[in-house]
C-alpha cells in the first residue's frame, strides 16, 4: 500500500502528532510525506517517511485551506495513494474534508484506532461528544483518514528518504478565503492537543489569580495548561487554553481536572485521556464520576502539596 502523510509544523520542527501518524501509516505500507515549507528532512525519515514532497512556502502564502487542499490534490493525482493522512487538529479537520469533497472520496475523522485487514480500513473513532465509541469499515480506496493526536506512539524507523519539490499550482479563483494575519501567543509550554500531561483549572480556580497553582504545578510537570469553558467565559484564560466540545480535544496521558465540575460540554474535550485526577471540594462534583483518582479537596491546599512533592522526586 501506498500512504500519503501531511506534514504539520511549526517554526520549523514537526508537529509530534505528524510523526505519530508516519508511525501508524508505516505498518501498512510505504510512507510519502507532502511538506509545505521548510522542515528538517532528516526527522521525517528518522520515523520512517522514504519519500518527502516538498511544496514551496511562498507559493503558498498566505494560508488558504482553498490552495493547500488544492496542492494535496494535485500531489494525490499525481502520487497515487491508497489512504491520505491528516491529524485530527483544527488545520487538518479544515483541508481534509475539502481534500475528500474535490477528490469525491470517503474519509474517516478523528480515528483513535486504526487497521487494515486485506484490504478493509477499520477505525475506531469518539462520537456523541466522546459519551460513546463505534467501530467502523470502510472496503474502497482511496480513501481519508485524520488522526486524532496522541492517540497513538511515535516510533523511529530510520530509513533513506528521497526527497523531490512539487510545484504548486492553482489560480487566483482557486482560492476563496485567505487568512489575512495570524497573531502568535508566545508560550514555553507544550501544544495543548500534542501534551502528555495537561493541569487544567475551571469555575472552582475563582478567578484568574487562582491559575497560579495550576501554573506552578504544570511547570514542575512539564505539563500544559488548559481550562474549562467557565473560566474561558469568565475572562479568566484566553480561548486557546479551553478544553471541551467547543474548544481543543486532547488525548494526554494525565489530566488533573482542578475546580472543574465535569459539564458534558468540557468531558467531550477530554474523555479520551489514558488516566484522569479529579481535585475538587465537591464530593458529588461529576467530574469523580469519570476520574481515575479523585481528591476532594481545596485545589489551592492540594496542588502545592502536589508540586512540592514532584519537585523532591525530580531533584
Amino acid at each position: 500500500m501506498k500512504n500519503l502523510v501531511f506534514i504539520e509544523h511549526a517554526d520549523g520542527k514537526v508537529k509530534k502528532a505528524s510523526l505519530e501518524i508516519i508511525s501508524v501509516a508505516l505498518e501498512y505500507g510505504d510512507v510519502s510525506a507532502i511538506v509545505v515549507g521548510d522542515v528538517d528532512s532528516a526527522t521525517l525519515s528518522q520515523f520512517g517517511a522514504s519519500k518527502i514532497i516538498n511544496v514551496a512556502q511562498d507559493a503558498l502564502e498566505p494560508y488558504s485551506s482553498g490552495a493547500y487542499a488544492k496542492v494535496i490534490v494535485d500531489c494525490v493525482n499525481q502520487e497515487s495513494p491508497d489512504l491520505i493522512f491528516f491529524s485530527a487538529s483544527r488545520m487538518g479537520m479544515e483541508i481534509a474534508p475539502l481534500v475528500a469533497a474535490n477528490l469525491k472520496i470517503s474519509m474517516a475523522s478523528d480515528c483513535i484506532g486504526f487497521s487494515v485487514d486485506n484490504g478493509t480500513v477499520k477505525i475506531d473513532r469518539p462520537v456523541y461528544s466522546g459519551k460513546s465509541f463505534v467501530s467502523v469499515a470502510y472496503n474502497q480506496m482511496p480513501m481519508i483518514v485524520t488522526i486524532r493526536p496522541n492517540s497513538f506512539e511515535a516510533k523511529e524507523n530510520p530509513v533513506s528518504a528521497e526527497s523531490v519539490n512539487f510545484a504548486a499550482n492553482f489560480e487566483q479563483n482557486d482560492i476563496a478565503s485567505r487568512v489575512k494575519e495570524v497573531i502568535a501567543s508566545v508560550s514555553e509550554r507544550v501544544d495543548l492537543t500534542e501534551a502528555n500531561i495537561v493541569v487544567s483549572g475551571g469555575r472552582g480556580v475563582g478567578g484568574p489569580e487562582g491559575f497560579a497553582p495550576i501554573e506552578l504545578l504544570a511547570d514542575e510537570m512539564s505539563a500544559a495548561v488548559g481550562a474549562s469553558r467557565a473560566a474561558v467565559d469568565a475572562g479568566w484564560r484566553d480561548h486557546t487554553d479551553q478544553v471541551g466540545q467547543t474548544g481543543k480535544t486532547v488525548t494526554p496521558q494525565l489530566y488533573i481536572a482542578c475546580g472543574i465540575s465535569g459539564a458534558i460540554q468540557h468531558l467531550a474535550g477530554m474523555s479520551g485521556t489514558k488516566t484522569i485526577v479529579a481535585i475538587n471540594k465537591d464530593p458529588d462534583a461529576p467530574i469523580f464520576k469519570i476520574a481515575d483518582y479523585g481528591i476532594v479537596g481545596d485545589l489551592f491546599e492540594v496542588l502545592p502539596i502536589l508540586a512540592e512533592e514532584i519537585k523532591k522526586i525530580r531533584s
